[in-house]
């Protein structure tokens, strides 16, 4: 038997450091309690969290979401900004939630990687823990996945899961919309997490050309821009809708969250059979971050807005007496379509490629 033969193996030497594991989990564990309130029950061995409703609801439905952050991950490497996708996933996962009526409670996340840095690991659990204090959402845990082999080497991957409760006579759930109904846009803040992939096709991001190449490509700036860089822009928060729609839930008949199928993909969800959505697209100026992606990759407009949100983060539907209160409630929105017969089997009219 070789001397190489009688070496003594170990989980680190096979890529999985447990003692520097162990220190980053006793600061991720930290970092959560900054978002505790009396609601968060005492976690005893640390295996699942506790959280108490208490008498804050008659007829509490639990509601769950989860999503992640997909290939923006990639973009926020390359840059080496690791807070925002952070805030990210937790706020992807608040808009998810909201549309049903809930308020959002705790959330857990779950970031899988190969070897990425431990810093860069508390980074992204401060980003998650900052948008959980903002908006009143206790981070309750998470799970830290080493797996080397599946992920190369640097890279991570990045997945939440929101748990919130909304009264059961509270829930949204289209039902409510009528003939007439006027839809409102918010605007959204980029790209927020749909559409990576395109995007890194059309600039060869994280496609084996190097980290000067993918550096060199985000640092350059495009007159569709203004003062931003390509990097900039791709890596601009997904903002949550939350903290602006929470007062105006129980006069809302419908939400949307317009994310990876873009407005023709994410508006009909809620729709009932017979109603449709009308769109106007002439009611917004689509932002330059999305007229330079569909000028550089030659991109047909039916695509843009089946992959891309084209500027608009939320739609919702109210009645027509309740347009300038909503508007005025909402700085920024605007009045983007209204709810109209259902024909031809469309459930979203106006928009390319519907």
């Amino acid at each position: 038997m070789t001397e190489e033969a009688r070496r003594p193996l170990s989980y680190a030497g096979a890529g999985v450091d447990i003692d520097a594991a162990d220190v980053t989990a006793r600061r991720f564990g930290a970092i959560g309690r900054s978002t505790h309130g009396p609601e968060v029950l005492s976690q005893g061995g640390g295996f699942a969290g506790l959280f108490a409703l208490g008498g804050r609801y008659r007829d509490p439905v639990i509601v769950g979401a989860t999503d992640g952050v997909g290939t923006k991950v990639l973009i926020a490497a390359a840059l080496d900004r690791f807070e925002g996708v952070g805030r990210d996933v937790v706020n992807n996962n608040v808009n998810d939630l909201i549309t049903v009526g809930a308020e959002p409670l705790f959330f857990l996340d779950y970031l899988a990687t190969a070897d990425l840095p431990q810093e860069r690991r508390v980074e992204i659990v401060e980003g998650i823990a900052a948008a959980c204090r903002e908006q009143g959402i206790a981070l309750l845990g998470g799970e830290t996945a080493d797996m080397p082999d599946v992920y190369r080497t640097g890279d991570f991957d990045l997945a939440g899961f929101i748990v919130g409760a909304v009264e059961r006579d509270a829930i949204i759930d289209g039902s409510a919309l009528r003939l007439g109904d006027v839809l409102v846009a918010l605007p959204s803040t980029g790209l927020q997490t749909n559409g990576y992939s395109l995007v890194r096709e059309i600039w060869g991001l994280g496609k084996g050309l190097g980290l000067p190449h993918d550096r060199e490509v985000l640092g350059e700036r495009h007159e569709e821009l203004g003062d931003q860089t390509l990097g900039d822009a791709l890596v601009a928060v997904h903002g949550s809708f939350f903290p602006a729609l929470k007062p105006l839930l129980p006069r809302l008949h419908a939400l949307a969250h317009i994310t990876g199928g873009g407005i023709p993909g994410n508006l009909g969800r809620p729709f009932p059979d017979g109603l449709a959505a009308q769109i106007d697209t002439s009611s917004w100026q689509v932002p330059g971050l999305f007229r330079l992606i569909q000028r550089t990759g030659n991109v047909e407009d039916a695509e843009m807005f089946r992959t891309f949100n084209m500027g608009v983060g939320m739609i919702v539907a109210v009645a027509a007496d309740e347009l300038d209160a909503t508007l005025a409630a909402l700085p920024g929105a605007w009045r983007i379509g209204e709810v109209v017969e259902r024909g031809n089997g469309n459930v979203v009219r106006g928009v390319p490629g519907t």
